[in-house]
């Protein structure tokens, strides 16, 4: 649905609603977008840092430089 600036001020909490309900509302100004009201999007967590403790492995020697390496490090 498209409104204009103007008319979404009178309306907001309209339009708010109708977002709310998974419409997607676009705001123009002098018939260009301006922005958008979008639906809340459904959020996953983030995953917590240590939750693959245990089940990777990393080699003791992850970070260090294969041989050859030495004349690119300065």
């Amino acid at each position: 649905m498209n409104v204009s600036i103007a008319e979404a001020k009178a309306k907001l909490s309209e339009l708010v609603s109708r977002a709310e309900a998974g419409e997607e509302i676009v705001l123009t100004r002098h018939g260009k977008v301006a922005a958008r009201i979008v639906p809340p999007a459904v959020v996953e967590p983030l995953p917590r840092i240590g939750a693959l403790k245990g089940k990777i492995w990393i080699a003791d020697d992850f970070d260090e430089l294969g041989p050859g390496w030495d004349q690119y490090v300065k």
